[in-house]
């Protein structure tokens, strides 16, 4: 996964994506970072909570969980 600066097309406002392994978005991250630029949140504010959502989907990518079926144990289990 990779982090990747945008420019919105409707209002010229810089915000952030997640790109997937193969290039393309990652739809179920997207909208987050859209909001905040929605509600002109600094640019520097959505990179850092991109880059953690991209983290977060990382790891939950290599300990093989969905993100809408995360329990509040899984993060602290072994794996």
């Amino acid at each position: 996964m990779l982090v990747q600066r945008v420019l919105m097309p409707d209002s010229s406002l810089e915000s952030w994506t997640v790109l997937g392994d193969e290039g393309g978005i990652v739809e179920s991250i997207e909208r987050y970072p859209a909001y905040l630029a929605g509600i002109e949140r600094s640019p520097n504010t959505i990179k850092a909570y991109t880059h953690g959502l991209k983290d977060w989907f990382v790891f939950l990518d290599r300990r093989h969980l969905d993100w809408r079926e995360v329990r509040l144990e899984d993060p602290g289990e072994r794996g």
